[in-house]
């Protein structure tokens, strides 16, 4: 008889095990899987390590990062020259009080005193007189005595009907006695010229009724009662003080 192959032992457990070929050859692929995964892993983040930034500058031998500089976003600061407000003019035109005319013809009855009290003969007592009143006739044409506003049209219970116009540098020309009649056209907020007719001569002050015909006439400067007479020229000054009828 012939010697039968001796099997052995690691056949033999081979044959014994539970574990089938199967299985053990999707083991081996899991295994070598996992080693390829671990060397592309190794060999991405050396890759990594020695890539130049995109920002950089090849000057041929020394790659040198780009600096970035931030954005100048803020404006550059105003000098003192700058910070100067420009002067159009403008202000200074408000600022400037502009030349009178007499509102009316006429001559000069009563002065203007706010300390000094006056004598009134309507009243028949002294007071203090804040304007300048003018003689003439009734219905004597009342003028602007300057460029300006018409800021207020009213009556007032004893200096009658009255009108205030409104000038640069803060000054204000009020003109009281008036006739209840006025002008077309005449109304607050309206822009008058100096010399344009703003009404007429009246006998509606009640504190002065017994006086002749006359405008009442006052004048403010930054709120404040001033002498009309020191506004107006020489020559309007010399005719005031002329007793001349009216249309002589």
């Amino acid at each position: 008889m012939s010697e039968q192959p001796k099997k052995s032992k690691f056949g033999e457990a081979f044959k014994n095990t539970k574990i089938s070929r199967a299985t053990l050859i999707t083991s081996v692929i899991v295994v070598a899987a996992l080693g390829i995964i671990v060397a592309a892993t190794v060999a991405s983040n050396r890759a990594k390590e020695n890539k130049l930034p995109e920002d950089s500058v090849n000057t041929g031998t020394v790659t040198e990062p780009v600096v970035e500089r931030p954005l100048d976003t803020e404006a550059p600061a105003d000098t003192e020259e700058q910070k100067k407000p420009v002067d159009t003019g403008s202000s200074q035109v408000e600022n400037k009080l502009p030349s009178f005319i007499l509102p009316v013809s006429g001559s000069l009855s009563k002065k203007h005193d706010p300390s000094l009290q006056v004598y009134s003969t309507t009243m028949n007592d002294y007071r203090v007189h804040l304007g300048v009143d003018i003689v003439t006739e009734a219905n004597a044409p009342v003028y602007a005595a300057a460029d300006g506003t018409v800021s207020k049209i009213w009556k007032d219970p004893m200096m009658g009907y009255c009108i205030a116009v409104q000038h640069s540098g803060n000054c204000l020309t009020i003109y009281k006695n008036l006739a209840e009649e006025l002008p077309d056209g005449m109304a607050e907020g309206i822009k008058v010229r100096s010399g344009q007719l703003l009404a007429s001569v009246g006998e509606s002050a009640m504190v002065e009724i017994a006086e002749e015909p006359h405008l009442h006439f006052e004048m403010t400067v930054g709120d404040l009662p001033v002498n009309p007479l020191e506004y107006f020229n020489d020559k309007a000054l010399e005719s005031l003080s002329i007793d001349a009828s009216f249309g002589e």
